[in-house]
């Protein structure tokens, strides 16, 4: 039970981490979007993330397939520029999201990226090579429950600025892609021109 405890605080610690805020990004570009009425959607993207984010750390562990840590270092905050200008394209249009399929896949794929950018940390901390499975799976649960959570603060947001502050949601959806947008565009520069 101490391992489940651990790993569970080690996937909360790797999302709620300050410091390394490119999940935070991408989980509020994912959730600029959505309301409390779409909730279910958001959860399923989420959950693809998540999924991919596990598979990429169970590929690396296993050495099934590994990527240049230099290429992930610049992909991740590539991932975090699309989510915001995916949000600024989808409002020429309406601002909810009309394609759940292309959005699913690549909340999973982004998550394969950003799980091959935790790889080699997550094998390091990896107490018994013999509970890999388990131990992955506590630590992808605490990942979850992190991204829940900033994903409910999101929505709480969401709401606070669109139902009492009167912010149109187009209005909202632009400006937190914006912010995303230009906070993303530094850590593009610093990771793939180091």
């Amino acid at each position: 039970m101490t391992d489940f405890w651990l790993y569970l605080k080690l996937g909360l610690e790797h999302i709620l981490d300050w410091q390394g805020y490119d999940h935070l990004l991408f989980l509020v570009a994912l959730s600029a979007a959505f309301t409390f009425v779409s909730w279910r959607r958001l959860f399923v993207l989420v959950t693809a993330f998540t999924l991919g984010h596990s598979i990429s750390l169970l590929l690396s562990h296993y050495n099934v397939f590994t990527i240049n840590s230099a290429w992930i270092e610049c992909l991740i905050p590539i991932t975090i520029l699309l989510a915001g200008v995916y949000n600024l394209f989808s409002l020429r249009g309406k601002a909810e999201i009309s394609t759940p399929w292309l959005l699913l896949a690549t909340s999973l794929i982004f998550g394969l990226i950003h799980g091959f950018g935790f790889a080699g940390y997550f094998n390091m901390i990896l107490i018994e090579e013999t509970e890999a499975l388990q131990s992955l799976f506590y630590f992808a649960m605490g990942v979850e429950l992190a991204q829940l959570i900033i994903v409910l603060v999101v929505l709480i947001l969401t709401w606070l600025f669109q139902e009492h502050f009167k912010i149109s949601r187009k209005m909202w959806i632009m400006v937190v892609s914006i912010v995303v947008v230009l906070l993303s565009i530094p850590m593009i520069f610093g990771s793939c021109l180091s």
